[in-house]
């Protein structure tokens, strides 16, 4: 049963006051420690996921089999899907699954709140970017993946889908640069690779 200091005994009621203002103390005390706290957490494992993510990308631009660099974006992917929030984690899980059942107003709705309450969570743009893009709104999702950028700037899955959405709008041009970009931190992304060979081919043709 929950405790309610209005059925403290009538001899007590002068203490009543006194209760309830040290329990408004204690949670103006409490709140900035505990937010301190939160923060502080957060500073920690966002360091750590850089330090781990510096590592990742300096091994995979210096492998050379398909076998490791595939491991290696395995590894990328798992790190940039964690959010180091259980509840946002949770959302992302749930945001998939609508995605997968083509479910896509549930979707967006639940990255529309992911974005909101973790605008720093880079993969929860780029999730919504691609949710956007299988909506066939790329403006939208073009938006979304300059925020990804902005955040995370060689995340090499936004690199490819601003690519697809420039070479779609014709601009082969910039699509090449968003490719090549793509592979200076990916150097094995094979999809980049065969895009940079056809567009190559595509703009020298273009200029005789």
């Amino acid at each position: 049963m929950p405790f309610d200091v209005a059925r403290l005994p009538p001899r007590l009621g002068g203490m009543r006051a006194h209760f309830l203002f040290f329990i408004l103390l204690l949670g103006l005390i409490a709140t900035p420690v505990l937010a301190a706290a939160d923060a502080t957490r957060s500073a920690i494992f966002t360091q750590e996921k850089t330090k781990t993510l510096d590592g990742l990308f300096n091994d995979l631009k210096r492998s050379r089999d398909s076998a490791t660099a595939e491991r290696l974006t395995t590894q990328i992917w798992r790190q940039w899907s964690d959010s180091g929030s259980d509840s946002i984690n949770v959302l992302m899980e749930w945001a998939q699954r609508a995605i997968g059942s083509r479910n896509f107003p549930a979707a967006l709705d639940t990255l529309d709140q992911i974005v909101l309450l973790a605008p720093d969570f880079s993969e929860g743009w780029n999730r919504r970017a691609t949710l956007h893009f299988m909506m066939e709104n790329p403006s939208k999702s073009m938006a979304d993946i300059e925020r990804t950028l902005a955040l995370e700037p060689r995340h090499f899955g936004a690199l490819a889908g601003m690519a697809e959405i420039l070479r779609a709008r014709g601009d082969n041009a910039l699509a090449l640069k968003a490719y090549e970009r793509a592979l200076e931190v990916h150097p094995m992304m094979r999809g980049a690779q065969q895009a940079v060979g056809e567009l190559s081919d595509l703009l020298a043709g273009d200029k005789l």
